[in-house]
């Protein structure tokens, strides 16, 4: 059984799902990078600075020292922006060792080698049990309660079913599967897709066209996660269609507001400098065209987003582009 959690990263996301373990009845520490929200969320029982308006249990700890968030935990959660990933797990590698598993809860793909997190990870920290919790689920309501489920991908299945005991809860409610690499795809590739989405609905081209993003875009998720090993029913699933789904249609998204954003004539710049979370989507779409070169996948939709987002297009030509490409079988 396992009775303690803790929680490496103190954004939102970390910050929920810190709630969601206490709620679940574990005895849970919340890490953070920053010292002086370490202090804050200790004194306070608060993260005013990535989950305002949200009181923390006042039995979550809250710890600056990385070391002393490892020591007792039976089971470690990653929740940093996947960009910062392998800094962390270099940095838990100069820690004694520890055979609790670890929870990849990052949504991304690390821009400059092309590697999904569990890569990162095994490079890293090589021989540690690997989980994946990926899917709809945005912050604020996992933090408030409200219903939420999503995927717990694990190849050990006992592990698997031990961890999803230690987070599950009535409100949240943890799916096991066994598919890391299509829950990492899905849950990386549909923050790319959302930036379009975002764009079409900023530049009020209707809901038919954000539907047909959606849908096309899952197939190019679809030919990536087969092409990298992924089965194909996980794409059906919570972290395949209900997160891409979730991420494409609301602004609490990061990824489609950005796309919004950029939809109204903002510039990358503005919108970046007024944000504090970080919009994943921006260096996955980079990472997603190399993985679809090198694997000979098309991908136009990530294509487009990527040549905007690196200003190598303006937004009315990238539009024009898809919208001029040759009709095809809806298979392929």
């Amino acid at each position: 059984m396992i009775s303690r959690v803790s929680i490496l990263g103190a954004g939102a996301w970390g910050t929920a799902l810190a709630l969601a373990a206490r709620r679940a009845g574990r005895k849970v520490t919340l890490w953070a990078r920053n010292p002086d929200l370490a202090e804050t969320i200790a004194a306070k029982h608060r993260n005013p600075a990535y989950l305002p308006g949200i009181e923390l249990d006042k039995t979550i700890a809250a710890t600056h020292e990385l070391n002393r968030a490892v020591a007792e935990a039976e089971a470690l959660l990653l929740v940093c922006p996947a960009q910062h990933l392998r800094a962390l797990c270099s940095r838990l590698a100069g820690l004694p060792e520890s055979a609790a598993p670890l929870v990849i809860c990052a949504k991304g793909i690390e821009q400059r080698s092309g590697l999904l997190p569990s890569a990162v990870v095994a490079e890293t920290l090589p021989g540690r049990e690997l989980a994946v919790l990926s899917g709809p689920s945005f912050a604020s309501e996992v933090a408030r309660s409200l219903p939420t489920a999503i995927t717990l991908a694990c190849a050990d299945a006992k592990t698997g079913a031990a961890l999803v005991k230690a987070l599950g809860s009535k409100a949240f409610r943890p799916y096991l599967a066994g598919d890391l690499i299509g829950a990492q795809v899905g849950g990386a590739v549909k923050n790319v897709i959302a930036i379009a989405c975002g764009i079409a609905m900023g530049l009020r081209l209707g809901d038919n066209a954000r539907a047909a993003l959606i849908t096309r875009g899952l197939a190019e998720i679809s030919r990536l996660n087969a092409a990298l090993g992924g089965k194909p029913e996980t794409m059906q699933g919570l972290s395949g269609l209900g997160d891409l789904m979730l991420t494409c249609s609301s602004m609490t998204s990061r990824n489609y507001s950005l796309g919004y954003a950029l939809g109204e004539d903002m510039s990358l710049s503005d919108i970046l400098g007024s944000r504090k979370s970080v919009s994943e989507g921006i260096y996955t779409a980079s990472a997603v065209v190399q993985l679809a070169a090198r694997h000979g996948i098309e991908m136009p939709i990530a294509e487009a987003v990527d040549r905007v987002l690196r200003d190598q297009s303006a937004i009315e030509e990238a539009i024009e582009a898809l919208l001029a490409r040759p009709f095809k079988a809806e298979g392929d």
